[in-house]
């Protein structure tokens, strides 16, 4: 067993958003992403993982192909393998916590077209 406390192990940095791994297991890992108000995620997708966000404290919009969605605290997200999304960060700093596992949780980035 392991023990986390989210507020413990956020790092905000002001240039980009900060995504720390806390552990790393047999079928993925788990993290916490730290963002100052209005940074961007990439639009990016991985192929052969399902990855959850959970939002602790603050908020923002996930986006995929499909719908766009604002999280909260309390809130959480379910990104199906290959999903392809992005995450926008609100006007107050924000804590996810989050969830990949499938059998590799490598990532795989595009330029978002807007339509």
């Amino acid at each position: 067993m392991e023990l986390f406390h989210l507020e413990t192990e956020q790092e905000f940095r002001a240039a980009t958003h900060v995504e720390k791994i806390l552990g790393r297991y047999d079928q993925g890992d788990v993290t916490v992403a730290c963002w100052e108000p209005g940074q961007v995620s990439p639009d990016h997708a991985h192929p052969e993982a399902v990855e959850i966000y959970f939002c602790f404290k603050g908020g923002g919009v996930m986006r995929t192909d499909e719908d766009e969605a604002a999280i909260g605290p309390g809130g959480f997200v379910v990104h199906p393998r290959g999903e392809f999304h992005e995450y926008t960060n609100g006007e107050d700093r924000t804590l996810l916590f989050r969830v990949r596992y499938g059998s590799d949780v490598r990532t795989i980035q595009r330029n978002r077209v807007e339509h």
